[in-house]
Formats: C-alpha cells, sequence, structure tokens
C-alpha cells in the first residue's frame, strides 16, 4: 500500500461516541494526543510532502475519517469503519467537555473577529471552559504561538489554521506538550463561534456536507478538484494496483 494510504489501516474504526469516549478517558488521565481528521485533502498533501506523510503515520497520532470519501476508500482497503467523525463535532465535544470538568483550552486561529465571537459563546455557553489562549490566526507567528500554548499546559488545544499548516504546526510542536488533547479544525471555529450555519441535520447525515459547503461556498470548488478527485483516483489506482499483485 503506498505510504500516504497506510493511514487507512490504522484509523479509528468504531463511531463518534466510542471516539468522545475515548477522548474524554484520556483528558481525564492527562495523556498527550495529537489528532488529525483525515480527509482527502491531507491524504493528498502527503503524497507530495514527506512531513505530512510522516505525521500520518506517526504512533503518536490518533487519526478519525473526517470525510465520507476516506470512510469508502477505507473499507475499500478492508478496514471497517462505522462513520465519518468531524472535526467540528470533536470540537463541540471538547468545549462541552472542558465546560462539565473545568478544562482549559487554547485556541488558535480563525479572523479576529471569528475568534472573538467564539470566545464570547464559550463564555456564555460552556462557562466552565477556562480559555487560557486566544491567538487570531492573522496576527501572530506560528512558532511563536506554539511556544506561548506549551509554556501554559492546557488540557485542551484547537487551532484553526487550514490544512495541511495546523496539522503540521502541531506535529513539530507536539513534544513540547505534557499533556492534552491538541487537533487542527480547519473552518471549526466559524461554525462554533455562531458566524457561520452548518449544513442542516438531514444533509449530514446524507453525507452530502460537502456539496452544501461548495453550494453556499463556491469558492471551496477549486480545492475540491485539487484534492477529492484526485485522492478517488488515486484510491481507484492502488486498489487495480493491490489486485495486480494478488
Amino acid at each position: 500500500m503506498r505510504a500516504s494510504f497506510a493511514v487507512l489501516k490504522s484509523i479509528f474504526g468504531a463511531g463518534k461516541a466510542e471516539f468522545c469516549d475515548l477522548a474524554a478517558e484520556r483528558l481525564a488521565s492527562g495523556k498527550r494526543t495529537l489528532i488529525v481528521t483525515v480527509n482527502p485533502e491531507i491524504i493528498m498533501n502527503a503524497e507530495r510532502d514527506p512531513q505530512c506523510e510522516e505525521l500520518l503515520r506517526a504512533p503518536d497520532v490518533v487519526s478519525v475519517p473526517d470525510g465520507i470519501a476516506v470512510v469508502r476508500a477505507a473499507r475499500k482497503f478492508g478496514k471497517q469503519v462505522k462513520e465519518r467523525i468531524t472535526g467540528v463535532d470533536l470540537a463541540q465535544f471538547f468545549l462541552e467537555d472542558a465546560d462539565r470538568n473545568g478544562y482549559s483550552v487554547a485556541l488558535y486561529g480563525a479572523r479576529p473577529e471569528v475568534l472573538q465571537a467564539l470566545c464570547e459563546r464559550i463564555a456564555a455557553e460552556w462557562p466552565g471552559a477556562r480559555v487560557v489562549a486566544a491567538y487570531d490566526g492573522y496576527n501572530h507567528e506560528d512558532d511563536a504561538v506554539m511556544d506561548e500554548i506549551a509554556a501554559l499546559e492546557p488540557d485542551i488545544v484547537l487551532v484553526a489554521l487550514g490544512v495541511p499548516r495546523q496539522e503540521k504546526l502541531l506535529f513539530s510542536h507536539f513534544p513540547k506538550f505534557s499533556k492534552g488533547l491538541l487537533m487542527g479544525v480547519g473552518g471549526s471555529f466559524d461554525v462554533l463561534s455562531g458566524l457561520k450555519k452548518r449544513a442542516p441535520a438531514w444533509i449530514r447525515r446524507a453525507n452530502l456536507e460537502w456539496l452544501y459547503r461548495i453550494l453556499r461556498e463556491p469558492s471551496r470548488l477549486p480545492r475540491f478538484f485539487r484534492s477529492n478527485l484526485p485522492f478517488v483516483r488515486l484510491v481507484r489506482r492502488e486498489r487495480r494496483r493491490l489486485r495486480g499483485r494478488r
């Protein structure tokens, strides 16, 4: 199997509820965990970028299937995957868990107005979550921010800088953290802040959230053509190659 596809063999196969239980257990025990929400974009980046490939294969990384294309691809290669587990769902669960248990939270990324709205929502809806750091994604230097966050030893670190920048940044700084859940969340701050509407539940259940996003934001279309379609072609080629070896 191609190196970039190795993640499909080790990806978390149970559902969202089971992963949330695992994450809550790790938070409670203080275990250090780097979560990567795997989608076609990061796998295609791993095809071109050795650092992305390395982080997907790293033993300390826990990968979850964020996208129906990844779920279906994993199944084609023999990995039983129950369902997709989105970054925005996990991020909300972490904030809810932080509220219940008084965990500390560090936020990095998004536009200043989005970050402010998110902090206001956390204070209003999840007041038990202690936001110890909040940096927007436009006025700071990545490494300096991560050094400052690591020094605070937060329980939860959410970084919204886009794929693969957020994953590479977290991976390179991961050794500086002695505890905590760290995760790249892409555009989740926009949704969690309430400034952007998520697809209706029935669209999510039908696994058409990707189409809803493109229709709402046509500017996403080039990313789709750069990542999702090449990913589908790559999966087909790899399956043909593996069948030819039998």
